[in-house]
């Protein structure tokens, strides 16, 4: 089977903003097709969705299991979705392998939490930690720093959500 006739796996991708305005990112670890360049491995959360899950409950239960966040508000979500290819991997077997890409939808939140509740060591079931750092940064900085299959779709992302990549107190809302 051609690359281009696998299918792309349903996918939803979280943009959490804090109250200043910046959005949480972890440090990837390459995984399968999704492999991370040097400068270029820092990424928003994002993670399958389960067949028939609704996209906010999707959104809720990657956050938890790849950041131990659970304080979180919805600010917003995408309609559409957007797609980006995997780049070519002849690696092992990996349960990436089987798809073309991802297709996307995301979700804005607001984190409402402690950030002494975040952790990213925790075990998301028998996977690995999804990332081996976190830090807040500029919603805009996104495309600049995730890996160049992606970037597309974190221009649309930095478009899309970037009412919320203000401190609240500029939108006239109380912290």
């Amino acid at each position: 089977m051609t690359d281009a006739a696998l299918p792309y796996r349903p996918n939803v991708g979280i943009a959490l903003f804090n109250a200043e305005g910046l959005v949480f990112t972890g440090k990837a670890h390459s995984a399968g097709p999704e492999i991370v360049l040097p400068g270029r491995d820092w990424q928003m959360p994002q993670g399958g969705i389960d067949p028939d899950e609704e996209i906010v409950a999707a959104a809720r239960r990657e956050l938890a299991e790849e950041t131990g966040i659970a304080g979180a508000e919805l600010l917003a979500a995408t309609e559409e979705w957007w797609s980006y290819d995997f780049p070519p991997y002849d690696g092992p077997p990996h349960k990436l392998a089987a798809f073309r890409g991802q297709r996307q939808r995301w979700v804005a939140f607001r984190f409402t939490g402690d950030e002494r509740e975040i952790d990213i060591g925790k075990p998301n079931g028998d996977e690995p930690p999804e990332f081996g750092a976190w830090r807040w940064r500029p919603l805009a900085e996104m495309p600049e720093v995730v890996v160049p299959f992606k970037r597309a779709v974190y221009e649309r992302v930095a478009a899309a959500f970037a009412a919320f990549a203000v401190p609240m107190v500029s939108r006239g809302e109380a912290r």
